[in-house]
């Protein structure tokens, strides 16, 4: 009996190197203000969690940007990154890999000084577009995550319980 192999198609190599943790640290603390592009008012949505988190944990003004929605956690949503009331320092992006190229032309036409893709989202032409415009880039990576991991917090939500165990823990 033979086996037949299947190959995946190959992904494109990536070649861009992002900034180191102590860059990414840094980058986090020079920020201010951060808008999350493609936010959600949806609770089982990556961006409707990293939004919680950014509220409840961070000292970042955080804005939402979102033209299909008014409000998410209580919080004024925008249409677009120009609509803000300040530039944001951090534009975190929750759109598909072909809207980049369009987040990118706007991030930059606000003045946003980096451009941060979240988990997953990966667009080399993108980062150095972004780096020959002068901006910082991360891509395939969490603000939240980093910043809990940075500054200790990755307990939230259970990301890191203190508990070393295979078993449930059981709360009385």
């Amino acid at each position: 009996m033979t086996q037949t192999t299947t190959t995946q198609p190959a992904s494109p190599e990536r070649t861009w190197e992002g900034p180191s943790a102590p860059e990414r640290l840094n980058i986090l603390r020079s920020t201010k203000s951060i808008a999350i592009v493609g936010a959600s008012d949806k609770p089982s949505r990556a961006s409707y969690f990293v939004a919680t988190y950014l509220l409840s944990s961070t000292r970042f003004n955080v804005y939402f940007i979102n033209p299909m929605v008014k409000e998410i956690l209580g919080q004024p949503v925008y249409a677009s990154l120009a609509d803000l009331p300040e530039v944001p320092d951090l534009v975190e992006v929750f759109r598909k890999h072909d809207d980049l190229p369009e987040v990118l032309e706007e991030a930059k036409a606000v003045g946003a000084r980096t451009l941060w893709l979240q988990l997953g989202s990966w667009h080399e032409e993108v980062a150095r577009e972004a780096e020959a415009a002068g901006m910082n880039v991360v891509m395939d990576r969490c603000v939240k995550i980093e910043h809990a991991r940075f500054h200790g917090g990755l307990h939230l939500a259970g990301f890191n319980t203190g508990v070393i165990s295979s078993k449930r823990q059981v709360l009385a």
